[in-house]
């Protein structure tokens, strides 16, 4: 029964998680795009008011025409929208789904003895720990380099050790899906915290002070815009380590952290050229193909260097019929997938059981080789062999 709520928890909390991300990120690609594509106001009243920039877009059978104040309009209007449930959902959501599927059961997904073989508590504790660290860093990276000459480009270069190093760690301390998640966790983890201490309080104070006013500190805008662009560039990369999980080739390669680096780095040049190609068809900046082709480059790379080597073939085994799969199936799968527990409601310890998943282990045994989970159990090649020519031969029952 635990399984099976577990189950429930996961589907309803990773479909909740994904409609706020749509939200989230999708009212950020929105702004980035605005921002990029405002020009200045042709009416001179707007200009008068301290419009810096207008937009005319048509959407849905209407016409819309977002303006942009310099520092605030004459006067603030009695309903002013705050986009920040938007970033706090989607944190909330997701360390949700991370609790229940990866910190309930640590010692199945955290841990991989051939990685680091500790307790659990002590794997929840530096996964945790992890997520703070790295905010941490990052923050005190931006404070402290962020104001300085080049400081932009200063805190770019810091961040992407930063991430590099975090991703060396993650991978030799955690099973590498989990490592991959945590990673994506933790640039998210970031994200959120952007929004919820820097960009929200500063938008505050800058209301609070036109409401009194006072003076607007630039200083304000200047830490809000940084970190909303750090926002912008992580996104792709975040996106990607949330759905690696689905992926072994990835995360399962003997130097993952590379992998997860140069997948991340791709992701991150991809969203560079989308920034730019606004701004180039205003005719501000050149063409951003260059970016588009070094992450494409990128991920073309990947796809050769990660290929399956040719290497000796296994031989095939002798026979491969029901009761050879079933002694397979009973040493490394039933542990998880029998009488005593069902994972993900999948019984392999019964022929109607094997019946009505002979596809999905077929798949995730000798096709992907994501099961068992970090091969925990040991699984040889030669089984998975004997699994897929079992598969083949039509995956006889007797």
């Amino acid at each position: 029964m635990e399984t099976y709520l577990l189950d429930w928890a996961n589907l309803l909390l990773r479909w909740l998680h994904v409609i706020v991300a749509i939200a989230w990120i999708g009212s950020s690609f929105y702004f980035v795009f605005l921002d990029s594509s405002l020009t200045p106001p042709q009416d001179p009243a707007l200009r008068r008011d301290g419009v810096s920039g207008e937009l005319w877009a048509v959407h849905g059978g209407g016409f819309y025409h977002p303006v942009k104040f310099n520092v605030a309009p004459p006067k603030l209007p009695e309903h002013l929208h705050w986009f920040y449930w938007e970033s706090y959902s989607t944190w909330l959501s997701g360390f949700a789904l991370f609790l229940v599927s990866y910190l309930w059961s640590p010692s199945v997904y955290l841990i991989d003895p051939k990685v680091m073989d500790w307790a659990p508590a002590a794997a929840i504790a530096a996964a945790l720990g992890f997520l703070g660290t790295f905010w941490l860093l990052y923050d005190a990276i931006c404070r402290t380099l962020g104001q300085s000459h080049h400081g932009d480009a200063k805190v770019g270069l810091a961040v992407l050790l930063l991430v590099c190093v975090a991703s060396y760690v993650a991978t030799h301390l955690f099973a590498g899906r989990a490592a991959f998640l945590l990673m994506g966790a933790m640039l998210a983890t970031a994200m959120s915290a952007n929004v919820l201490v820097w960009i929200i309080p500063g938008q505050r104070k800058v209301v609070a002070a036109l409401k009194a006013g006072q003076a607007v500190d630039p200083v304000h805008g200047q830490r809000g815009k940084q970190r909303s662009v750090h926002n912008t560039y992580f996104t792709l990369p975040v996106l990607f380590a949330m759905l690696s999980n689905h992926y072994s080739f990835a995360y399962g390669h003997p130097q993952n952290w590379l992998v997860l680096i140069a997948i991340m780095f791709a992701g991150a040049a991809i969203r560079q050229f989308f920034v730019l190609r606004h701004g180039f068809k205003l005719g501000r900046n050149a063409h951003p193909w260059p970016y588009a082709a070094v992450g494409g480059g990128v991920l073309l790379g990947l796809i050769v260097a990660l290929r399956p080597a040719p290497g000796a073939p296994v031989p095939a085994p002798v026979a491969a019929g029901y009761a050879e799969v079933r002694a397979v199936l009973d040493q490394r799968c039933v542990m998880c997938h029998g009488a005593a527990l069902q994972s993900k409601n999948v019984r392999l310890d019964t022929a109607d059981g094997l019946r009505q998943h002979a596809q999905a282990v077929h798949q995730q045994v000798a096709v992907t080789r994501q099961m068992p989970l970090n091969n925990a159990s040991g699984m040889t090649d030669a089984e998975r062999a004997l699994v897929a020519q079992w598969f083949r031969s039509g995956a006889p029952l007797e």
